[in-house]
């Protein structure tokens, strides 16, 4: 079990491994939806990760596309409608299990604020990933978590550099991942084993493999635990993926089925 020794955060003061709850539960439930976010938690998950865009008048939503067409089938960017128009939207029109029933359909399932989703969320900790570069959403979003008084609970994620360079300068109190270049960064650091490398934040946030190049192994992870940064996995469903890298050593696993990788946790647990 690790704990960080950030004295500005409470995000990493539970033990690990740390489960997720992808874009809430995003298996069972339309994605980043507050009925998602519910359904992590009803799951037990303490860790909720969902993606923000800024609406045309400032209002942080939250949404993994910059448009609303393959959750809500309506075109439009997010970026270039007002919120009001963005609330209209229905959020779980295309969700399907079977590809055949929609059963949140015309639900009255929206694309969610920010604020709301901060407020369903003040017990458990998240992870916030930008999605949008420009205009950028940094100074308003950060309003939103102090407004919900939510900064030692979150983790700020981007795979772009901007962002997270920008949440650093403005909020270097709330811990980040790393960019795609970062991770690059990192990986390349381990390969040599450079003495002379700095982790630019807390967590390193990476798939399991990229393409044919198995990126989580012994040796990635040992390096992460040896500069004492955690690493965190993503997108991982299957039970026996979920055990596997459990078995390397890794600090957290996100997932669109929350409750499966919690019962995978408490029995791996019940065995000990």
């Amino acid at each position: 079990m690790r704990a960080h020794s950030n004295q500005h955060t409470d995000f990493f003061a539970s033990p690990t491994p740390r489960a997720f709850g992808h874009r809430g539960s995003a298996g069972t439930h339309p994605e980043n939806t507050l009925v998602s976010f519910q359904a992590a938690i009803d799951a037990g998950a303490p860790y909720i990760e969902f993606d923000v865009h800024m609406t045309r008048d400032a209002e942080i939503v939250v949404s993994h596309d910059d448009n609303l067409t393959r959750t809500c089938g309506r075109d439009g960017l997010i970026r270039e409608m007002t919120y009001a128009e963005v609330a209209q939207a229905d959020a779980g029109r295309n969700f399907t299990i079977d590809g055949v029933t929609f059963p949140f359909r015309d639900r009255g399932v929206t694309v969610p604020r920010l604020e709301e989703v901060l407020t369903m969320l003040s017990r458990v900790r998240a992870i916030v990933e930008i999605k949008q570069i420009a205009p950028s959403l940094i100074a308003p979003m950060l309003e939103v978590i102090d407004r919900a008084g939510m900064r030692r609970s979150v983790l700020v994620a981007s795979e772009h550099q901007e962002p997270l360079d920008e949440v650093r300068r403005l909020a270097p109190d709330i811990p980040t991942n790393f960019s795609y270049f970062e991770s690059g960064f990192f990986l390349q650091a381990m390969a040599s084993r450079d003495p002379l490398y700095r982790p630019p934040g807390p967590a390193v946030q990476i798939p399991h493999r990229y393409e044919s190049w198995d990126i989580v192994t012994p040796e990635s992870v040992e390096f992460a635990h040896s500069l004492d940064l955690e690493v965190h996995v993503w997108t991982v469903n299957e039970e026996a993926e979920m055990n596997e890298l459990l078995d390397v050593g890794v600090d957290g696993l996100i997932s669109d089925y929350p409750q499966r990788l919690l019962e995978v946790i408490g029995k791996r647990a019940g065995r000990r």
